[in-house]
């Protein structure tokens, strides 16, 4: 590697850590505002909130990275056109295709870095997350335990505490369940219990009433009670023992065991078949990013007003890739077989650049013409 190269390439990782880290952090703070209230809101700690935090990032990370790559090609080529360095290197005779060779250096360093987060991190963090997502549910005493607050635990549930003393006796209940269209209880008590037994959840309700409300012949009947259990194991939502998400599947299991998993776990072929292609795909549309945003400001020469438009021009170009992306999303998911259109926005992306740097190299056959009508236009 010349010593351009390095050169170019080292300002190009720069930049892009800086986008990188700018874009994390705006889009980790939206994220993270919700977050914090939904943790700290349901009483965990904020070691808690970091963690999960922590879990988040690589799924963050995965989608700003194509982004940053972008960013800091359109960035370095602006920067290097309006220093006259590109013009300097045409001026000796470097084509650009040969100019390219470090934005595709950089797009393939960036390739590899959404690899290992694809298939290695991403896979990882998403089934940590859900465990720990799976932990808080389970919970009572962040479901359940907050005080002076009304909680939906689940839908048509209400349940309120009054005040939890030291000990953890809890004061002036109010617990109403309207999961039955036919008929719905409130119970009001002055103290009560929670108890575990296993999986078991369990509140026992001490000198309290019951209020049952038939919906259907529209009556109230009470019932005062000097102790009642309640099982509220089902007011606390539980995963399925084995139930995962597809994007927690490790990338060598997807490749391994495709249809076992298909088969035994309920997922949809066309769904498994789009995940595992989509991870390498992932990696690969940063190469193509990477070389749209340096070859599209090749289009233009040097001009007092930048070149706003070919940054224009390379951002629609992106945005369009992604609107491919979608658009084939469709058929996979139909029919498995059709997995090769995943990698279409890929290879219409890397196709799009290399037209670009053979119109800004200039042809013979081009310039020949240009001079005829340069010369026509003279006489």
């Amino acid at each position: 590697m010349s010593r351009y190269d390095r050169y170019v390439l080292s300002r190009l990782l720069l930049f892009f850590g800086f986008f990188a880290l700018i874009l994390v952090a705006v889009f980790w703070i939206n994220r993270a505002v919700v977050l914090f209230d939904r943790l700290i809101g349901d009483g965990q700690s904020l070691l808690v909130f970091l963690e999960f935090s922590a879990l988040a990032l690589p799924n963050l990370i995965r989608m700003i990275l194509p982004m940053a790559v972008f960013a800091a090609a359109v960035y370095v080529t602006n920067r290097m056109q309006g220093d006259s360095e590109i013009t300097v290197m045409q001026a000796t005779g470097t084509s650009p295709w040969r100019l390219a060779r470090p934005p595709l250096v950089f797009g393939l360093l960036a390739a590899l870095m959404m690899s290992v987060l694809t298939h290695l991190l991403l896979p990882a963090s998403i089934s940590q997350l859900s465990a720990r997502e799976a932990e808080v549910a389970q919970s009572i005493s962040a479901r359940l335990l907050s005080e002076g607050t009304f909680l939906h635990p689940v839908a048509g549930v209400t349940f309120y505490i009054g005040r939890i003393d030291p000990d953890s006796t809890l004061n002036d209940i109010f617990l109403s369940d309207r999961r039955d269209s036919d008929q719905s209880v409130t119970y009001t008590a002055e103290r009560a219990y929670l108890l575990r037994d296993g999986e078991r959840a369990n509140l026992v309700m001490v000198n309290g009433m019951a209020q049952l409300q038939d919906n259907h012949e529209h009556t109230l009947s009470t019932t005062r009670f000097s102790d009642f259990s309640y099982d509220i194991s089902a007011l606390l939502p539980s995963r399925e023992p084995g139930a995962r998400s597809l994007r927690e599947v490790p990338t060598i299991e997807l490749l391994t065991r495709g249809s076992d998993i298909a088969r035994d776990e309920g997922f949809n072929p066309g769904k498994l078949a789009e995940e595992l292609h989509l991870r390498f795909a992932r990696a690969l549309i940063c190469v193509a990013v990477a070389l749209i945003g340096f070859s599209t400001l090749m289009l233009g020469g040097f001009s007092r007003f930048g070149v706003w438009r070919q940054a224009l021009l390379a951002f629609v170009l992106v945005i369009l890739l992604e609107v491919l992306r979608g658009l084939v999303s469709g058929p996979v998911l139909a029919d498995a077989r059709l997995w090769p259109l995943v990698y279409l926005p890929t290879f219409a992306g890397l196709a799009v650049a290399a037209l670009f740097l053979q119109i800004a190299a200039r042809p013979p056959a081009l310039r020949l013409r240009r001079q005829t009508r340069v010369r026509e236009t003279a006489a």
